[in-house]
């Protein structure tokens, strides 16, 4: 018997095949740009200070929109879904780990770089591990990653 050792360093269940064929057709449709008038670039992540960040790995706080969770009374798909983060980068692959609904409900992304600051990979929902999609990221600052999936927009800020 051999043991399941996990890929990710957040002690959640692995991404299933990270960068297939769904992930790799979707990138081909994705340009994001970090505009400034995108929708995460205005910051939304409430008003405490921090100090600049000298790196993307660690705490981030994170929101999403495009699908309803049946598990959120009165929840639509225009809604966003705020929640907290944490992005660790292990060997050449990028985790971020995030949850909504108070903490309650739970979703991971594994993603490679492509050049400096695009990410490519799949999202599952560690709640229900049946829903996966792929997602596209851009690395905008040490504070900002504007994201998309096929329903909507799965966006990082600090």
């Amino acid at each position: 018997m051999t043991a399941n050792v996990m890929r990710n360093p957040l002690g959640v269940m692995d991404v299933p095949n990270p960068f297939d064929a769904e992930v790799v057709a979707f990138a081909g449709t994705i340009a994001l740009d970090g505009a400034p008038g995108d929708d995460n670039a205005k910051g939304w992540t409430g008003t405490r200070e921090r100090g600049p960040n000298p790196t993307v790995e660690g705490p981030w706080e994170s929101r999403w929109n495009g699908a309803a969770d049946p598990t959120i009374p009165g929840d639509a798909a225009d809604k966003w879904k705020h929640g907290a983060g944490e992005l660790q980068i292990a060997r050449d692959t990028i985790y971020l780990a995030f949850d909504w609904n108070g903490g309650v409900r739970k979703g991971m992304i594994e993603a490679r770089r492509e050049g400096d600051n695009r990410l490519v990979g799949k999202y599952i929902n560690l709640s229900n591990p049946e829903i996966t999609r792929p997602w596209v990221g851009l690395i905008v600052s040490n504070d900002r990653i504007d994201g998309r999936f096929p329903e909507g927009r799965l966006d990082f800020r600090r």
